[in-house]
């Protein structure tokens, strides 16, 4: 079946309707129900009508969240000229997209935490594919490839950095009055000593 604009538009209605109804409920409670109430729509049948069932609509909600993330970090991270100024943007970047979306964030952990899709990966299995260290190891090997940055494991150190970023959601429920900017100013700190040449 074709995508209409319409039909975006709706699918897009939904998939913010479920952002909102997992961070406000948690992901066990966002029944189609719940999210139909909230997108304001007639019957649940219209959400199976635009998604394949509720894997498909976690996967598009996923897609969305860590779409605009990603959109988010590259514009401003290619816009840096030096290994050393991209790293410091992409840790800054980072803590403060999580920071300004602290719902999106709490959705993706919340997925990441109790999602089991019926024959697919689940958000754990996607957790640990290498491939999410990818753009902190090209980084890293740039200013290695440079100059800028000394020797050491570039494997090992892009996932100091990266574990480091994607445990600020968890923290942020145990502590939501952490304070993100100093969170930031260490983390880059402490990361900039560690590639230093």
């Amino acid at each position: 079946m074709p995508v209409t604009v319409t039909g975006s538009a709706r699918r897009a209605q939904i998939v913010d309707a479920t952002i909102a109804t997992i961070a406000e409920l948690g992901f066990q409670q966002a029944s189609f129900a719940r999210i139909a109430e909230r997108a304001g729509l007639s019957s649940t049948r219209l959400i199976s009508y635009h998604f394949d069932g509720k894997d498909e609509l976690i996967g598009q909600v996923i897609g969305t969240i860590y779409g605009k993330l990603s959109a988010f970090m590259s514009e401003r991270v290619s816009a840096q000229h030096t290994p050393g100024a991209a790293l410091e943007t992409y840790i800054r970047s980072l803590v403060a997209y999580i920071s300004e979306h602290r719902a999106e964030m709490r959705v993706a952990t919340e997925i990441f935490l109790n999602f089991h899709p019926e024959g697919g990966s689940s958000a754990r299995e996607a957790a640990i594919d290498l491939s999410v260290l990818s753009h902190v190891e090209r980084l890293l090997a740039w200013g290695q490839e440079t100059g800028e940055f000394g020797a050491f494991n570039v494997r090992v150190t892009a996932m100091a950095i990266q574990r480091s970023l994607d445990g600020l959601p968890f923290l942020l429920e145990a502590d939501p009055d952490a304070d993100l900017p100093e969170y930031a100013d260490e983390l880059a700190g402490l990361f900039a000593r560690a590639v230093k040449a």
